[in-house]
């Protein structure tokens, strides 16, 4: 077996003869006693391969790559220094790496002087180094490998390439090559390749040297084989024997290891192992669910808006809640782009401006859609009910709720014959003039409106003079209303006489009903009640034509002139 010495000699001193002041050259040389263990390494410095065994090396001063690799052992790499004319020791003793490879075998023999050069299979790196030509060349220097296809190279010490092909070794067969005729490849039995069974990597027994190169093994799987999209999974993975591994569609990784995927449509990983002893894939599949499950709702789904005017007097709200998990994309009609699932708060408004009812529907929908493909449509309705009013309304609404106010009482027989004018306390004069403001400007939105005045008697006397009674009744407070501007076209009257009397459990029960009576009140009416049944029933009541309504018939029991109106 040549030396390292041997070898580097050819290169340095070829080096030396095509430069001038060769002897200084070679004088400024560093040198690198190095011993290896086990005596068979291979070493390579800088990436060149240099040859196996033990020896000196001759190299350049400065910083230098010293690699020694032996199938079956763990390789050694680290940097040294080289200094200028001296000369560096170093030994290395690689680490056997336990357990063996499994049969059938077949067999690769090499023929040819380079009996140092560098043997690969599937590669051209070191990590790929099955031994050099001298362990290959048959008898007891055995290269044994699992039948199937090989790349095989051969580099030279220091000369670059000697073979490079592929080659094809059968289960109990040995493929010869002649390097020096490669076209001569010729096979041959090796029978025992059947039957060898396990055998240890490496095995080197004084000149018989067997080298059992293993096939890669990998293990690989998805932690799920089916996710949502936009999710993630681990893919796992374990390989021996296999310097280079590659998964596809992430490139190369560690020989071990683990990594987060998060695919956008089904893929299928695929994992592929090289090493000297063969080429293994193995499969992992990630499914990806792209469907987008969404939802939609809107509460409450019914709203109310009133306008008056200029004024919005309400505008009801809801929420509009959705969800749409997986989705990469989502909008909201109308209210635009939104996130995945949320909420948001809505006050609608109709699009019909006129006045008058509203009934209109707005429906809101869901559009999501992810970047696997996968997309969903939801819709969620919401009614809006209520009016619009123009201003006018809204005001007469408001006024007609003051009208038509309280009934005006009169004392007895009042007014007279002889004196129709009168007979109109001040208390009762102050409720007519609230009335009258109130409708002259009810009457100006409304000009059809007005008033009906009801006169009416108590039960004493006859029918013709209560009929005659009550029409004055009516006929003054009328007068009263027009002199307070209210118009006379406007207003009704009608005489009810002394029909439909209140009687007194009516006078209790509004007794009990009117505000801002004391108790002290109270018990004073009940010790008077007739007196005050009869006062209750001369009366004039009012009726707004419009709504129908009833002016109330609370007696003034508080009123100054209350004794006045007893009479």
């Amino acid at each position: 077996m040549r030396t390292l010495r041997q070898v580097l000699s050819v290169f340095v001193l070829s080096l030396a003869v095509l430069l001038l002041g060769a002897t200084p050259l070679l004088a400024k040389c560093a040198h690198l006693k190095l011993k290896v263990t086990p005596k068979e390494a291979y070493v390579f410095v800088d990436g060149i391969p240099v040859g196996p065994g033990s020896g000196t090396i001759w190299a350049d001063p400065g910083e230098h790559t010293l690699a020694v690799y032996n199938y079956g052992f763990k390789p050694y790499s680290a940097k040294f220094t080289a200094e200028s004319g001296k000369t560096t020791t170093l030994s290395v003793t690689l680490e056997q790496i336990s357990g063996t490879s499994p049969g059938p075998w077949g067999r690769i023999e090499l023929r040819g002087k380079e009996t140092g050069g560098a043997v690969l299979l599937n590669g051209t790196t070191p990590d790929y180094l099955v031994g050099d030509v001298g362990e290959t060349k048959g008898g007891k220097r055995r290269l044994l490998v699992p039948p199937g296809d090989y790349q095989l190279t051969v580099l030279g010490c220091c000369s670059g390439t000697l073979y490079s092909g592929p080659i094809t070794v059968g289960e109990g067969q040995s493929t010869i090559i002649p390097l020096a005729n490669p076209g001569g490849k010729t096979t041959a039995d090796f029978s025992a390749g059947k039957s060898l069974g396990a055998l240890p990597r490496f095995q080197a027994t004084g000149a018989a040297v067997t080298i059992a190169v293993a096939k890669p093994t990998a293990q690989f799987s998805a932690a799920s084989s089916t996710i949502d999209c936009g999710a993630s999974t681990q893919i796992n993975w374990s390989t021996t024997d296999a310097p280079k591994v590659e998964i596809s569609g992430i490139g190369a990784v560690a020989a071990s290891g683990q990594q987060s995927v998060n695919p956008s449509q089904n893929t299928d990983y695929k994992l592929t192992a090289t090493g000297p002893g063969g080429i293994v894939t193995n499969d992992a599949t990630v499914n990806v669910n792209s469907a987008i499950q969404g939802s939609l709702s809107v509460e409450p789904s019914q709203v109310r808006y009133h306008k008056v005017g200029d004024k919005v007097e309400e505008q009801g709200s809801a929420t509009v809640t959705w969800n749409a998990p997986a989705a990469s994309s989502t909008t909201l009609d109308p209210l635009g782009s939104v996130s995945a699932s949320g909420t948001r708060t809505v006050q609608p408004t109709p699009t019909n401006t006129q006045v008058g009812p509203i009934d209109e529907t707005i429906t809101y929908t869901l559009h999501a859609s992810n970047a696997c493909g996968g997309s969903d449509t939801k819709t969620a309705s919401l009614h809006i009910v209520g009016n619009i009013e123009s201003g006018t309304s809204a005001q007469a609404e408001i006024l007609a709720a003051k009208l038509p106010g309280n009934s005006v009482y009169f004392a007895t027989n009042l007014p007279s014959e002889r004196k129709p004018e009168g007979g109109l306390e001040s208390s009762q004069e102050q409720v007519l003039q609230q009335i009258a403001d109130t409708f002259k400007q009810y009457n100006s939105l409304l000009p059809d409106a007005h008033l009906v005045l009801e006169g009416r008697a108590d039960r004493r006397g006859s029918v013709k003079w209560n009929m005659e009674l009550s029409q004055r009744r009516a006929d003054r407070v009328k007068s009263y209303l027009v002199s307070q501007g209210v118009s006379g076209g406007s207003i009704e009257t009608k005489a009810f006489g002394k029909s439909e009397q209140m009687d007194s459990a009516t006078v209790k029960q509004l007794l009990d009903q009117i505000p801002n009576l004391t108790d002290q009140d109270r018990k004073k009416v009940r010790r008077r009640l007739p007196v005050f049944v009869l006062a209750n029933n001369r009366r004039v009541d009012i009726v707004l034509s419009t709504t129908g309504k009833r002016s109330t018939q609370y007696y003034p029991y508080t009123a100054s002139d209350l004794k006045q109106l007893l009479k």
